[in-house]
């Protein structure tokens, strides 16, 4: 199974990507200057480093994405539910609702999204 392992600023990046791909390498700088406050040679750094793990492709100044938000997500939401939770997802919910409320609404979404899950 492939794993991503985005650490946080490679996830912030990833999605202002996400947001505007494609995207031209200046129009990136600019916006991680103006939402991430960081340099010029930061931004390239890390644009380096995803296209070395395969999760973004830099052509011609363009960049673009490799791996789409909800593949990372998935994928990150597993590897929580298998290191934290030996891979229980009962014990996962468990835990997460712990002490917590839910609406009849999002109750009901939820039993939609197993009953589908089962069939």
């Amino acid at each position: 199974m492939l794993s991503y392992d985005l650490y946080p600023a490679e996830y912030n990046l990833m999605k202002i990507i996400w947001e505007n791909e494609p995207i031209n390498s200046t129009e990136l700088t600019k916006k991680c200057l103006d939402k991430l406050g960081w340099k010029k040679s930061t931004t390239y750094t890390m644009i380096r480093k995803l296209s070395q793990k395969g999760l973004l492709k830099n052509e011609e100044a363009t960049v673009t994405a490799l791996v789409n938000e909800e593949q990372v997500k998935k994928d990150e939401s597993e590897q929580v539910i298998r290191e934290s939770f030996d891979n229980s997802l009962p014990s996962f919910i468990r835990t997460f609702l712990d002490g917590k409320k839910i609406t009849e609404k999002d109750a009901l979404e939820i039993k939609k999204i197993i009953e589908e899950a089962t069939k």
